[in-house]
């Protein structure tokens, strides 16, 4: 077996309120007073407080920005370009921020064996691994590896590629980070895509070390994997590249989708790791939204508080894609920390697909 010695996140300098994001989005969407109060509407029962962005844009007038040009409609619209520019000149330092704040304590940096690197929001070659390879001078011949767009679950594959290389050596020292800056890609088109994407979405970073269990660590078992696809939605998620950034496709039926399948997979997944419902302590489940949490209690009858590690992750960074469950992960293994019970850990993510990724850990 593996586990989880340690987990730490960061985020960017720039925090917005929602309520400045919503002005930022009534005003480039060029909204009639009819449609700013819809828009007012849906912001106000996202659940969500406050977003991280590597742009300052959001909460300023037009004559301080940085990243879009203050003009009508945003012409010339950023491209694709200089979206890429922007990550490759900021989520390298947020990816080390998270990777030093995860490893302080625990081990050196040159003791690091393996780097997973996750992202959907910025590709290039050299990529994010390479430049965090040269920012923290790690070894020239370190086993790297990236795991990229998959999306909300990425984080799951890529403790998987950890657990495994874990299991195959017990002097292995996996570090996995998943950085996504999701602010980059606002499109200008007024379309319920964009407006759910413009809603849910910030940026952040979470890294985790990852260590055969018979290291000297303490820390969470990493006790099963499951997962399934549900091809019925694979036209109701999707990401996909433009001239200008990153499309996504996010349907209103997710919730729906999820609600209808979250239960089956659920009970598949415990019954893969010979667990009952009941023995399951936490819910670490990704913070997709505020319906798709309100489903997920539906479909398999828990209590609100259940989720209310993911509720206050929602609340306070919104959605951040591959980083968001390890936020949740994070806050549920802080908690664990001031406690001596036995704890099991259901952790779900989905994305693209629609494909629906489960892990189960515990402190036992």
């Amino acid at each position: 077996m593996s586990k989880i010695v340690s987990i730490a996140t960061a985020v960017p300098q720039y925090k917005h309120k929602q309520e400045d994001i919503l002005t930022f989005m009534q005003n480039v969407y060029a909204m009639n007073e009819v449609d700013k109060r819809k828009l007012k509407f849906l912001y106000h029962q996202s659940a969500i407080d406050t977003r991280y962005s590597v742009l300052p844009d959001y909460g300023r007038s037009a004559n301080d920005w940085e990243f879009y040009p203050a003009t009508e409609n945003l012409e010339p619209f950023p491209n694709l370009e200089l979206r890429m520019k922007w990550f490759n000149d900021t989520a390298p330092a947020l990816s080390v921020n998270a990777i030093e704040n995860c490893i302080t304590e625990k081990i050196d940096k040159s003791e690091i064996t393996h780097l997973i690197t996750v992202t959907c929001t910025g590709l290039s070659a050299p990529g994010l691994d390479l430049q965090i390879m040269e920012a923290l001078d790690l070894s020239s011949n370190i086993f790297r590896t990236s795991v990229n767009f998959m999306g909300c679950y990425a984080a799951i594959h890529a403790l998987k590629l950890a657990d495994a290389f874990a299991r195959e050596n017990k002097d292995a020292k996996i570090l996995v980070v998943c950085t996504e800056l999701c602010t980059l890609h606002f499109q200008q088109k007024n379309s319920m895509d964009n407006i759910a994407s413009s809603l849910l979405f910030g940026d952040g970073s979470a890294a985790v070390l990852v260590t055969h269990d018979d290291s000297p660590f303490d820390g969470l078992h990493i006790k099963n994997f499951y997962s399934e696809v549900s091809f019925k939605g694979k036209k109701d998620m999707s990401w996909g590249l433009s001239s200008s950034g990153f499309l996504m496709t996010l349907s209103g039926y997710i919730p729906d989708l999820i609600e209808e399948d979250f239960n089956t997979l659920t009970e598949h997944a415990l019954e893969n790791a010979k667990l009952e419902k009941e023995d399951i302590s936490h819910w670490c489940i990704h913070p997709g939204g505020k319906k798709i949490l309100t489903a997920i209690q539906k479909s398999i009858d828990l209590p609100a508080e259940s989720l209310q590690h993911s509720y206050n992750i929602l609340k306070d960074y919104g959605n951040m894609s591959s980083p968001s469950i390890l936020f949740v992960l994070r806050e549920i293994s802080d908690e664990l920390k001031n406690k001596k019970a036995k704890a099991n850990i259901f952790g779900a993510a989905f994305g693209p697909g629609l494909t629906m990724e489960t892990f189960i850990l515990t402190n036992d």
